[in-house]
């Protein structure tokens, strides 16, 4: 790793996991969940010339045993019966297959499986391979339950992926989830667990989906206190965001001392994102990964897997969003200036948007927010309520004999 005076510009050994195959992991031609935005992402990289053949890492799939890390058998059963068109809808509805939101398709256990498998890749480079960081766009799929679907997830692959880890590395894992939805299928999988700690940001449940992740959910036996949720306000811009999300990762990272951080990136906090309420903008999408690079380096000897997510918009912020990360990944600094023509050029002939030219967002992208000083002040709060264990802990540590 090389670091220069000024700038601090790094050079790290990074592996980026890709399969056409991603793009079968597809619900219906209008549902919202398109992985078209991996093929994006990746040509926008390539256009940009920051990622060769020699970055890529082919993706194997997950087998049955690894999927019943986390997943019930019956419920694997299910998919796998589901996937041949042979489970009928009232047998679906049990398992959260067939809903508006999570459809049956054809061959959806092999597809499913390829994105848990995609997930175990970018894991055995990091922790195996002598990577210090993988991204694995194709994943991120955090709503996935034990016996259930739910929220376009049908297996969860950043789950399986940190009980891989503890069962083969035996690491603390840090899993980290800057989606605008509650990272819920991976917290309550965890929930009991200390030697895994969850911290999601997201857009509050009194508007938006899965309706959980309230400050008050801070974990259960052993692992009460490894649970953290930020449910900021809807409204929320780049400046609160960050401001909340910097300061707590940094207490988190602290406390739990993680051997290992697994990063969520979902890009639907932004304002022009189609299914949520937030309002940020590219700033929030060049600082997230940067965050993650600092403390992996400082806390882990750079050990970073960093998956997808959500992200709705994926003509005019995904591919931007996503491609920071890799960015970040190789060099510790985001994109900035024009958007490559070429790639430009191919893109809008299918987009029904008119494509961003630059990196970042330009000033005045939406009118202001009324209620920002009072959206603010709440966010405050729950910065203050999600923080209070730790920092109570640290009370009791300073008063003990």
């Amino acid at each position: 790793m090389a670091e220069h005076a000024g700038d601090v510009i790094m050079k790290c050994q990074a592996g980026f996991v890709y399969s056409d195959a991603f793009i079968q992991y597809h619900f219906r031609d209008d549902h919202p969940f398109n992985q078209l935005r991996v093929q994006m992402t990746k040509e926008l990289l390539e256009a940009e010339k920051v990622l060769e053949s020699e970055h890529f890492l082919s993706p194997r799939l997950a087998t049955e045993e690894e999927l019943a890390l986390v997943h019930s058998p019956t419920y694997i059963e299910a998919v796998k019966k589901a996937s041949k068109g042979a489970l009928t809808e009232e047998e679906g509805m049990e398992f959260g297959i067939g809903t508006e939101d999570t459809p049956m398709f054809t061959g959806m256990h092999e597809a499913s499986s390829l994105l848990v498998g995609s997930t175990l890749t970018a894991i055995d480079a990091v922790l195996e391979d002598n990577y210090e960081h993988a991204l694995n766009l194709g994943g991120g799929l955090h709503h996935g339950f034990e016996r259930k679907a739910s929220g376009f997830c049908i297996y969860n692959d950043g789950a399986v992926g940190i009980e891989y880890i503890r069962k083969k590395y035996n690491y603390k894992v840090l899993y980290v989830d800057t989606d605008a939805h509650h990272g819920d299928g991976v917290q309550w999988l965890f929930y009991d667990d200390p030697n895994v700690c969850t911290l999601s940001i997201h857009e509050t449940g009194r508007y938006l989906f899965p309706g959980t992740g309230n400050v008050t959910e801070r974990g259960l036996k052993e692992g009460y206190g490894y649970s953290f949720n930020l449910p900021i306000d809807a409204f929320t811009e780049d400046e609160s965001f960050l401001d909340l999300y910097e300061s707590a990762l940094k207490e988190i990272v602290e406390y739990f001392q993680p051997d290992v951080i697994l990063t969520q990136n979902g890009a639907d906090a932004h304002y022009f994102d189609p299914l949520t309420h937030l309002c940020s903008t590219m700033k929030t999408y060049e600082r997230i990964p940067q965050l993650a690079h600092e403390f992996a380096h400082k806390y882990c000897g750079g050990r970073w897997i960093a998956l997808g997510g959500g992200g709705y918009d994926m003509w005019r912020v995904v591919p931007r969003a996503w491609a920071q990360i890799w960015k970040t990944m190789i060099s510790g600094q985001p994109f900035q200036g024009e958007l490559p023509e070429d790639w430009r050029n191919k893109w809008q002939k299918q987009a029904p948007v008119e494509l961003p030219t630059t990196w970042h967002d330009p000033e005045g992208l939406y009118k202001p927010i009324p209620r920002k000083a009072e959206i603010t002040e709440k966010n405050k709060k729950v910065l203050a309520n999600a923080l209070q264990f730790i920092h109570n802990q640290k009370k009791y540590n300073h008063l003990s004999p």
